[in-house]
């Protein structure tokens, strides 16, 4: 199996972007070395600054494995909040104006990411809370046990708003109910956890699972996703199966190695098990007038609301009758409601065989040939 590709950033701006790769350097620097406006997405998982003092042991004195690396450790706030500032105008001059970023970090340092981030002018679309299924105890007894982290969705700014937001598909993959801002899922643990030597891999791993959400939701296959903090390479893992391409940006060898040994092993998935549902606002649009063309409903038949309460004639011009009121689906469907507003086609039914059938049932039909 062919290995992901390992390169050091060029000198100067390359003309393709490095599709499928890891850059090796200073990820400020790098950033800055590719295309103005070239990724759909970013996915930043940043140094916590997590400040910790001394070593951690639990209560039958063993060694908690927590993060203590080098790459995480600032000497001060002002020291961190220059490099956050650096690498989020970076990151910014690099996304697409259709682009999105998520920025992953704990109480430690996304209030002061999230405060820079709208000062360099990224509009907040939604935070989402990771609960974790089973988070490390606080083993001191002082505090509440940390059982979530923070990721803030942003797009470029206010005026920004054409943005890939697969809210169907999340529907979707939520039993059919909305999606909400609040992702109950498990640490990264047993199998997941990459080992070397016996020891943690990488100190703040990921779990797939929550990419897996990240790219689902705010990307389509084909996109570019960018992570600026590479590690272990979860994101470059959970790009190549969903048909995503990656570029990975790390400054440190054993990541590097770590991470395109990782992806080398992942088989991506086919173009069949790559559809998702579709936005509704996506789909080609089909006029009630439509389904009088092709016979599907005759003028003068009867449209019914839920449990028969209201009902309608459909007329030659594709519009109903009730009573005193005409105009639209939609328009009628409201006036017998009292409601200021309807969506016609998920009230109307019509009558089939002593059953009410959705006329949205109908329209899907039609969308179905079309496509």
């Amino acid at each position: 199996m062919t290995k992901t590709k390992r390169k050091t950033a060029a000198k100067s701006a390359p003309t393709t972007l490095p599709l499928d790769q890891i850059l090796q350097g200073d990820c400020i620097e790098l950033m800055n070395s590719l295309p103005e406006k070239s990724v759909d997405v970013i996915f930043a998982d940043p140094p916590y600054n997590m400040q910790l003092k001394g070593e951690l042991h639990r209560p039958d004195n063993s060694h908690v494995d927590a993060v203590n690396d080098e790459w995480d450790q600032f000497s001060s706030f002002d020291v961190y909040d220059k490099f956050t500032r650096e690498w989020l105008t970076a990151a910014r001059r690099v996304l697409k104006d259709t682009g999105t970023i998520w920025v992953i970090g704990s109480y430690h340092n996304i209030y002061r990411v999230g405060s820079i981030l709208q000062d360099i002018g990224y509009w907040v679309l939604n935070d989402i809370v990771w609960r974790k299924t089973n988070p490390m105890p606080n083993f001191r007894g002082t505090r509440f046990t940390n059982a979530h982290e923070t990721l803030l969705w942003c797009n470029k700014g206010e005026g920004f708003n054409k943005y890939t937001f697969n809210y169907e598909a999340m529907k979707a993959f939520n039993d059919d109910v909305q999606m909400r801002s609040d992702w109950t899922l498990p640490i990264c643990s047993g199998k997941e956890r990459l080992k070397v030597n016996g020891h943690k891999g990488h100190s703040t791993q990921k779990p797939e699972a929550l990419l897996y959400r990240v790219l689902l939701s705010s990307t389509n296959k084909g996109d570019v996703v960018l992570d600026p903090f590479f590690g272990s390479g979860t994101t470059g893992a959970v790009a190549k199966r969903m048909g995503r391409h990656f570029i990975g940006l790390e400054r440190e060898d054993k990541y590097v190695s770590l991470a395109t040994d990782r992806i080398a092993e992942v088989e991506p998935l086919g173009d069949e098990e790559l559809e998702v549902t579709p936005a509704k606002r996506a789909l080609p649009r089909v006029a009630f007038g439509t389904l009088i063309d092709n016979g599907m409903i005759k003028p003068g038949t009867i449209l019914y609301g839920p449990n028969k309460r209201h009902s309608a004639k459909v007329r030659a011009d594709g519009t109903l009758i009730s009573a005193d009121n005409k105009g639209s689906i939609h328009q009628v469907g409201a006036k017998v409601q009292g409601a200021p507003s309807c969506n016609g086609w998920t009230y109307w039914n019509i009558e089939v065989n002593d059953n009410l059938v959705s006329i949205d049932n109908l329209r899907a039909e039609v969308r179905a040939q079309m496509n």
